[in-house]
């Protein structure tokens, strides 16, 4: 595939942003150009300019660009391990709480804030009924799609495996084939909202917050507003979760302290 020239390249980020309303700005350029170039693959696309001219007359083509590019990688209890160390500090805020207040951000597909749910059910210790989950993302296609908690297992996923952490899974989820439906109960947990973490308000007052496998596709420039969110959206003492390979801006880690950093669990301090 000849992709063209660097400034083909720019060319295409810049239509993308004034053109299709997506914030081109906040993403680095290596992930733009990995989700792009496999829209061109699957399009026949051999170059910047040619794919650019593709979007400017199908709208089709347009809306996948959009799915592509919108971060919604994501999986039941991805990485277990995380998870695991995550029980103890849902036990003690269950505990000492009487109201414990989580926020997926982004959640992509749902699968993120049904996980906590589903473990906060699952495990004795913690007390689900004091559990209340609040998933964003800016994507307001995704969200319609995490509302509706229906996941299918395909050559890429198995559900059946990302639902091991959990005892008995058919609690939470009913199975039909390779379809896989979220039961009420989890549903119930779960608030779906549109917010935009690099440049909507703070939230308030939660106790644990999600922000995983966002920050490896974000300039760095805008890394440190996110945390700025973040932390005055946490109470004091609160809890931030971040992906296994991400690390805190160094702005921000004064911020914070480690709970378990190999788990990348912090507190507010």
């Amino acid at each position: 595939m000849n992709k063209g020239s660097e400034r083909t390249f720019e060319d295409l980020v810049e239509f993308i942003g004034d053109e299709m309303d997506f914030e081109s700005g906040f993403y680095n350029d290596s992930y733009l150009d990995r989700r792009i170039t496999a829209r061109m693959r699957r399009t026949d696309t051999e170059d910047y300019q040619t794919y650019q001219r593709l979007l400017e007359r199908d709208d089709g083509e347009r809306e996948e660009l959009l799915d592509s590019l919108s971060i919604n990688v994501t999986g039941f209890f991805r990485n277990p391990d995380a998870w695991e160390r995550l029980r103890p500090v849902l036990r003690d805020l269950t505990e000492n709480n009487r109201r414990v207040r989580l926020w997926s951000a982004p959640s992509a597909d749902g699968r993120e804030p049904y996980s906590a749910a589903m473990l906060a059910l699952d495990d004795p210790d913690i007390d689900a009924r004091r559990v209340e989950i609040t998933a964003t993302d800016i994507n307001a296609d995704i969200l319609e799609e995490a509302r509706k908690g229906t996941y299918a297992t395909s050559q890429t996923t198995d559900i059946a495996d990302e639902l091991e952490p959990l005892d008995d899974y058919t609690k939470y989820i009913e199975q039909d084939g390779n379809t896989f439906q979220v039961r009420e109960q989890v549903k119930e947990m779960v608030t779906f909202e549109q917010h935009d973490l690099i440049r909507g308000d703070p939230k308030r007052d939660f106790d644990l917050v999600f922000c995983r496998n966002l920050l490896i596709y974000i300039d760095s420039e805008f890394k440190v507003p996110i945390f700025e969110t973040i932390r005055g959206s946490l109470r004091e003492g609160g809890y931030l979760m971040i992906g296994m390979t991400e690390t805190l801006p160094a702005e921000c880690r004064d911020s914070f302290e480690a709970v378990d950093k190999r788990h990348r669990i912090y507190r507010r301090v």
